[in-house]
């Protein structure tokens, strides 16, 4: 069939299908009259519309709106069974995969933790088939599947950059053995990038085009969104600040063989208790040893929680202090970049809660020329995951969506 000409009727019918789907994510289930009303449609349109979409398999009817005075009318809603997709968060200790419907709704989990001399491509087919199953699916029914890592695969060599403490991914066929082992359109994106992601569609930075996304958690880093698009440099490598130099803090040579550079060693979780401590303030100690990485940023997050919780004394010259430390680092990129906002995110700052991020903010005046307005992330439970998601619903939605085909 050959393609829709804009303004013929084929894509004019395509556009409109579009446009409902889209209220009907946004919106939950809808009555045709209220979708016509959102559309500017005729209600005999309207009509033709939802059972077009219904046929296609696009469309459920729900139930009525019988609360309402007079008749019930029939509701509609997005048919979430209509496509799947899979999403992976990979970090040196585990890999943790999830199954969304088209609505977005989680359906299925499952994780698998590292082990010495665990093969990459096994713990993503492990993972990814865990939760297949617990969705009640087979890795078959999804449409795309996007993995999240730290650094990033350079699309010059398909080697994995910038992450040297992750084991096992750094084999120049590691794509190519992932696609032979996967039945699905597979995608690959740096970790605090689909952070950003997941804020940019369904949290704090909702409706910015221009954004930068600070994150700290087992590493710090950074995501730049540029009139509403990733920035992601030529290699894959913008937003590593963890390797940039910084005043004041001595600079690490031959950053590529290094898991850390200057702004990560000045303001990193590792670094948190210790400077706690010599400000007098009290480390609590971790609940249970964990792994190296899980405990840093365990105890980041203990004693970052405490003083945020009573913002005085030790624990505000603490508080203070840490802020410079941010400050010095996110300076650098707000000068270059002058963002309209900078997202907070990441559970080593998301601890420092309001005291933290208005102390960062009254330093961040003091450092930068420009004044950009900082905001804690929204999307607090598991936001690379989420962003995984995100960005695997968003083209398997244009593809499903598509009507004019």
């Amino acid at each position: 069939m050959p393609a829709a000409t804009p303004g013929t009727p084929s894509l004019l019918r395509a556009m409109n299908d579009r446009a409902a789907l889209e209220l009907l994510l946004a919106h939950g289930p809808l009555s045709r009259t209220r979708i016509g009303h959102l559309t500017g449609l005729s209600k005999p349109t309207a009509s033709q519309l939802l059972a077009r979409l219904e046929a296609a398999g696009l469309v459920v009817a729900t139930g009525t709106d019988g609360g309402r005075p007079g008749p019930s009318a029939q509701l509609y809603a997005v048919n979430p069974r209509a496509a799947h997709v899979g999403g992976l968060d990979v970090t040196p200790d585990r890999v943790l995969a999830a199954v969304a419907d088209l609505t977005g709704t989680v359906t299925g989990r499952h994780e698998v933790p590292y082990t010495e001399g665990t093969d990459a491509v096994e713990q993503v087919v492990e993972a990814l088939g865990g939760a297949v199953k617990a969705a009640g699916l087979h890795r078959c029914d999804l449409h795309r599947v996007v993995i999240a890592t730290p650094g990033a695969f350079d699309p010059q060599t398909g080697r994995l950059r910038y992450a040297s403490h992750l084991p096992g991914w750094h084999s120049p066929t590691l794509l190519e053995e992932l696609a032979a082992a996967l039945p699905m359109p597979v995608e690959y994106e740096n970790d605090v990038n689909l952070a950003a992601v997941a804020e940019q569609r369904l949290g704090a930075a909702r409706g910015h085009e221009d954004f930068v996304l600070l994150w700290n958690e087992e590493g710090l880093g950074a995501a730049l969104v540029l009139g509403g698009r990733l920035h992601r440099g030529w290699t894959g490598g913008a937003g590593e600040v963890g390797f940039l130099p910084v005043p004041g803090h001595p600079l690490v040579r031959q950053v590529t063989r290094a898991n850390t550079g200057g702004y990560q060693e000045l303001a990193g979780a590792q670094m948190v208790p210790g400077l706690a401590a010599q400000l007098g303030v009290r480390v609590p100690a971790p609940e249970a040893p964990g792994d190296r990485h899980g405990d840093q940023v365990a105890a980041a997050v203990a004693v970052l929680g405490q003083a945020a919780a009573a913002p005085e004394g030790a624990h505000l010259d603490f508080l203070r202090s840490y802020a410079t430390l941010l400050a010095t680092g996110l300076a650098s990129l707000v000068a270059v970049l002058d963002p309209e906002i900078v997202v907070l995110s990441g559970a080593v700052i998301a601890a420092g809660g309001d005291p933290l991020r208005e102390l960062l903010e009254a330093e961040l005046a003091e450092l930068a020329p420009s004044r950009p307005r900082l905001v804690a992330g929204e999307v607090r439970e598991r936001p690379v995951l989420r962003g995984a998601l995100e960005s695997a619903l968003a083209l398997t939605r244009d593809a499903v969506f598509d009507t004019s085909r």
